[in-house]
């Protein structure tokens, strides 16, 4: 019988520190911020905008400062799958690596969407060829194109291993600072404050739910800091210094975030942003007062979109190919290209998920994005609780990051991903659809049954074996 371990012989470090940082700080500002920034503002109010992603930003960093140590401390592929074996034992380290993958294929799905939606501003009427209409979207034959063509590329660029991927990402991630840059710096000098007003929501439902309503998307616009632990066996740097690489992208996008709706309230009055479809590129346009401004940020837009879903290629298929390793995902997803060094055929899964995506339309990407969400806290919330219990367990275990006030700082993060999984429950604000809920729920129960029949082909010994090697 062929074993997960037997097709490969491990995955190479070559990964340096700016490698690291492009790589999770452009997972983090994907294309998100391009289009969610106006809604956001809308939802809460210019101010009321800022405090949420502060609010979402310290529970990111929190949680942040769990992963950094224990990514520090145990540097293996698949991150949150071995701290939380570690912690908590087999089926709860499945759970949490299958749930952060659910996160993973929504940014993935998400981002095949989101490049034929863009193309839009920059070809209109280009999207031809009615397919059929899901939830009153028209998939065109031309706009699915784009979304496949892309995820086709991607899955292409990241075959050929990590080196050429990373390489692309600080390049275009450079691009997406330099634009962002001119848009901050333009805001200050040419944006009024009386457009940022109002400065909170006036709604019936009031200032806590408009705050409430933008946290739900914090989750989902921050994931991509744990792309580090997923690939922490092709770091090429000292193991305290992981960490490190960690917290700060976490900051940056932090005050990414905030500099980016400071500026686009500064540029655009209520009523511009309520008629506007892609409020940062038309806040551009505003702030230079030229189309090709608007262009460009456009562009910057799709460079988020690429450094976005390259990491999560990186991210998701590394993730999926430790699960395999161990023997709890069928072995095929284990095997490393002989001369690459990359797993293809967890690769081959995500890009073929990915090219899917557009043939279900945009709306439809709404509820994976939301169900995906969920995913992303739930794997938060066993990362947080698997720092707290080696804390207690293990505390002699070496640390080469270690986190002061360990306790503290432990007990919070799991309170605040706790309570953002709340956010998603039935009763809140912003709880999920039935749809989402069934996307969630058959993701769960794919889960269920791969990792069934992954422990009847090598037994639950082959995996524990595994593991406590590897730890």
């Amino acid at each position: 019988m062929t074993t997960p371990s037997s097709e490969q012989d491990g995955l190479v470090r070559v990964l340096a520190r700016g490698d690291v940082l492009a790589l999770a700080f452009g997972a983090m500002i994907g294309w998100g911020w391009i289009v969610l920034t106006g809604t956001a503002i809308q939802s809460a109010g210019s101010l009321g905008a800022i405090i949420a992603f502060i609010i979402g930003g310290l529970a990111i960093v929190l949680v942040g400062l769990t992963y950094a140590e224990l990514a520090a401390a145990m540097p293996k592929v698949g991150g949150e799958h071995v701290y939380s074996y570690r912690a908590l034992g087999h089926l709860p380290s499945f759970l949490c690596t299958w749930a952060i993958i659910l996160g993973y294929l929504s940014v993935v799905a998400f981002e095949a969407v989101a490049l034929p939606t863009v193309i839009e501003h920059l070809a209109p009427n280009y999207a031809v060829g009615h397919l059929w209409t899901i939830a009153g979207w028209e998939v065109k034959a031309t706009w699915v194109a784009v979304g496949v063509g892309g995820s086709l590329a991607m899955m292409v660029i990241n075959y050929f291993g990590v080196t050429t991927a990373a390489l692309l990402q600080k390049v275009v991630t450079g691009l997406i600072l330099l634009v962002g840059v001119m848009f901050v710096t333009g805001s200050l000098f040419e944006g009024e404050t009386i457009n940022m007003m109002p400065l909170f929501t006036q709604a019936d439902t009031g200032v806590v739910a408009g705050i409430v309503a933008v946290l739900v998307m914090v989750p989902f616009l921050f994931v991509g800091f744990d792309v580090i632990p997923q690939a922490a066996e092709e770091i090429n740097l000292p193991y305290n210094a992981i960490g490190k690489v960690l917290m700060m992208s976490v900051i940056l996008a932090v005050v990414w975030y905030a500099l980016i709706i400071l500026a686009t309230s500064l540029a655009l009055d209520s009523t511009e942003l309520a008629a506007s479809s892609l409020s940062v590129p038309d806040a551009m346009g505003s702030l230079f007062n030229a189309a090709w401004a608007s262009n460009l940020m456009v562009m910057a837009g799709i460079a988020g979109i690429i450094t976005s879903w390259n990491a999560f290629y990186i991210g998701g298929s590394r993730a999926i190919y430790a699960l395999a390793k161990a023997g709890m995902l069928p072995a095929t997803f284990a095997k490393l290209h002989p001369r690459y060094r990359t797993p293809t055929n967890a690769i081959f899964m995500m890009g073929f998920l990915s090219c899917l995506a557009p043939f279900f339309g945009r709306p439809a990407l709404v509820w994976i994005v939301n169900a995906g969400g969920l995913g992303i806290v739930i794997a938060y919330l066993f990362v947080a609780i698997s720092f707290m219990v080696l804390r207690v367990r293990e505390p002699d275990m070496p640390r080469p990051f270690k986190v002061s006030n360990g306790k503290l700082c432990g007990t919070l993060a799991v309170i605040l991903s706790f309570g953002m999984a709340c956010l998603y429950l039935p009763g809140s604000p912003a709880a999920l659809s039935g749809a989402e809920w069934t996307i969630f729920a058959g993701w769960a129960a794919l889960g269920i049954v791969l990792y069934i029949h992954a422990l009847r082909t090598y037994g639950r010994d082959y995996s524990d074996r595994h593991m406590k090697m590897d730890l």
